[in-house]
């Protein structure tokens, strides 16, 4: 037997818990906040200073994005490779490179940008957060508040999404990495 199946069940699924938490890179304050409880009360859950209750258990797993069976089983080791699905919208198509988003709520994609996507909206959106982009193939076109830039392969681009903005091609595709927030994940493709 494997030293995680041969302790305790408590021990287990506090570990199970802060495992997930961490994967997912989310604090403390947010999987509390999801799962109906006081941070102090998640934070002495997780160091074995208070009993886990049954009534815990569809809460907190609800919050891990798992099922009571899964949190209840043994610690696995994740695989470290990202295989997640393509998100496409507006004439992008959106290729995860990371399992979760940062505790920030940051998350990274390889991104390919269609000739169709050429026209702007009106207004240009603005939403919370930062976008961190680096081309690495074709003419990025980017509407940053007054300013209407083109971004070439090699280069990158960092900006307040607080300012207007928007991204699309004069001709033909581009293919970049970003950084979106859970916010300019959205609005992106939406616009």
């Amino acid at each position: 037997m494997t030293k995680d199946l041969d302790a305790p069940l408590d021990e287990r699924v506090r570990n199970r818990i802060r495992q997930l938490r961490t994967e997912r890179s989310l604090t403390l304050q947010q999987v509390a906040a999801a799962a109906h409880l006081d941070v102090s009360t998640l934070s002495r859950l997780e160091s074995g200073k208070r009993r886990l209750a049954i009534d815990h258990l569809p809460g907190l797993a609800g919050a891990l994005g798992v099922t009571v069976d899964e949190l209840l089983g043994p610690t696995v080791r994740p695989d470290p490779r990202v295989q997640r699905d393509p998100i496409v919208g507006a004439g992008m198509t959106m290729w995860p490179l990371t399992h979760y988003g940062t505790a920030t709520g940051l998350q990274a994609f390889r991104c390919v940008i269609e000739a169709e996507r050429s026209t702007p909206p009106d207004p240009l959106p603005v939403h919370e957060g930062r976008d961190w982009i680096y081309v690495l193939s074709g003419r990025l076109w980017l509407l940053l508040g007054e300013d209407d830039l083109t971004i070439v392969p090699g280069e990158a681009v960092e900006f307040s999404t607080l300012t207007p903005h928007w991204f699309g091609t004069h001709a033909g595709m581009v293919e970049i990495i970003g950084i979106f927030g859970s916010h300019g994940e959205r609005v992106h493709l939406d616009h």
